[in-house]
């Protein structure tokens, strides 16, 4: 039996939009299918359809060379699909055992059989490498675990096809490598797994064969090992791409954000942020290197004023604005693109006009006496959405939901950008972006150094870090462990700093 799941010419409209045009994908039996697009092409609603959280408009799906009705998650799970979502779906204060075991409790009597469920959960964490602990609670756990216990969940309803949504999108380096010797050993367990991602990167270490689609439609499926990350991005947007940024030398100029001595806790209470100097200058990109939980958080939300400073100073073009309010940090000449876009970029249910004047609402023409000016927040916002490329098929009135992850941030690239700040604070600019958008933001980010403007960069690609800056400041345990320039130094000496080693300590 060659495939274990067919899709074929599946269809899926909502109101205004093909979502699915004909598409067809076939997993074959023990391998890694790549589903490949960009965001907003389709490609978790078709999941979605396989799931049982859609049903499609035309199409037949096969499971095992039979045609099946999949008209709900049960019957996916009697069908033995599983799915990891991208947000994943636990209870916090449950346990590990208590979330996986959830809609299937075992019973012993009237009692809630959690015991030998902890030990079937003990049994498959060892049997595939996942090392979770079944009476942890989610709550105490990191990202990464979190989502073994996802994986688990799936096991433990003996889920022989295994979909996962984005995986990687909320994991650091260490994490990512961790997961695909997770789904080496599904596979080598005889599972078959269908990921979907837009990262090209992830695809050639991994995945077997490649299906694209692009807007909806199929672009065609690809042998991994003979297709190289230029053709695969070409097919995914349709046009080619370019890997590299391509930034003029600049020599910097004045000081423009200059800390000094900065110490700051963290919502553990401890130091998170241990005296810590830096420098950004008019027209460079300093870059922020290092693992997540570093002391990137409070360095940035100091810098921003949603934290307190516990010592040190911070100044903007020779103004200490330590002790400043967001808003006068904003009046300042501060622009800030955070990392979680939906927790404090955009207010998801307001709409797109609304969200691009969140911060100039109250100023003229926005709004006089305390009322707005719906004419011109529409006319501002139009200009906006023209200006950085962003989509939306109901116009600068959509709600900010509405948008694929691409088109909202690129909704707060261009809020920010259009302020014509001194200092741009860019917090993982182009997290769970595909290549398209990626390439227009990191654009926008060289222009703003081009234009004379002062950048800090914040990433956990290391790969954007050594691309967009001049120079490097790798952060580790709260503390600057080196400042370099970014044409002098390679990944590997980068990566280790960022594991603590210093420069020239090793041989």
């Amino acid at each position: 039996m060659k495939y274990v799941v067919e899709m074929l010419n599946i269809r899926k409209e909502f109101p205004g939009v093909v979502a699915n045009d004909d598409i067809s994908l076939q997993l074959k039996s023990g391998e890694i299918h790549a589903l490949l697009g960009e965001n907003g092409a389709g490609k978790s609603t078709l999941m979605s359809i396989l799931f049982g959280l859609y049903t499609p408009d035309r199409g037949t799906i096969k499971v095992r060379g039979k045609k099946v009705n999949i008209t709900n998650p049960n019957i996916a799970n009697e069908l033995g699909i599983g799915m990891v979502h991208q947000h994943f779906k636990l209870v916090h204060n449950f346990t590990v055992t208590e979330n996986i075991i959830l809609g299937m409790e075992m019973k012993k009597g009237i009692v809630l059989d959690t015991k030998s469920a902890a030990i079937k959960v003990k049994e498959l964490s060892e049997r595939y490498g996942l090392n979770v602990d079944p009476y942890a609670k989610v709550e105490d756990i990191s990202v990464g675990m979190q989502q073994r216990v996802e994986i688990m969940k799936m096991l433990y309803r003996n889920a022989e096809v295994l979909i996962f949504d984005e995986p990687t999108s909320v994991l650091t380096p260490q994490e990512i490598r961790e997961l695909m010797g997770i789904m080496r050993n599904l596979i080598a367990e005889g599972k078959s797994i269908i990921l979907i991602t837009h990262k090209l990167k992830e695809i050639k270490a991994i995945a077997d064969r490649c299906t694209v689609i692009r807007r909806g439609k199929l672009t065609g499926t690809v042998d991994v090992a003979f297709t190289s990350e230029e053709r695969l991005a070409e097919m995914m947007v349709g046009r080619q791409v370019s890997f590299s940024v391509q930034k003029e030398e600049r020599q910097p100029g004045e000081v423009v954000l200059d800390i000094r001595n900065l110490s700051v806790l963290s919502s553990r209470k401890v130091l998170g942020l241990k005296d810590v100097s830096l420098q950004v200058r008019e027209g460079e990109v300093l870059g922020i290197a290092g693992v997540d939980g570093n002391g990137q958080t409070e360095l940035v939300e100091a810098i921003t004023g949603m934290r307190k400073a516990q010592s040190g100073r911070i100044f903007l073009r020779g103004t200490d604005i330590t002790d400043m309010s967001v808003r006068e940090r904003i009046k300042a000449k501060m622009a800030y693109i955070p990392a979680d876009r939906h927790k404090h970029g955009l207010i998801l249910d307001y709409s797109i006009e609304n969200n691009m004047v969140m911060k100039v609402y109250y100023q003229q023409p926005f709004s006089s006496n305390g009322l707005l000016n719906s004419d011109a927040i529409r006319g501002y916002a139009r200009r906006v959405m023209e200006q950085f490329d962003v989509r939306s098929g109901q116009g600068p009135g959509a709600s900010a939901r509405s948008l694929s992850g691409g088109n909202q941030q690129k909704t707060i690239v261009g809020r920010e950008i259009d302020q014509n700040p001194e200092v741009l604070i860019a917090v993982q600019p182009t997290r769970g972006l595909d290549v398209g958008a990626i390439e227009y933001i990191h654009k926008r980010i060289v222009e703003q150094r081009d234009n004379g403007k002062a950048v800090l960069l914040v990433s956990l690609e290391l790969d954007e870090i050594l691309n967009l800056s001049d120079r490097i400041a790798v952060i580790n345990g709260g503390e600057i462990i080196d400042i370099v320039d970014a044409d002098k130094v390679t990944e590997n000496e980068v990566g280790l700093m960022m594991a603590g080693v210093k420069r020239g300590e090793t041989a």
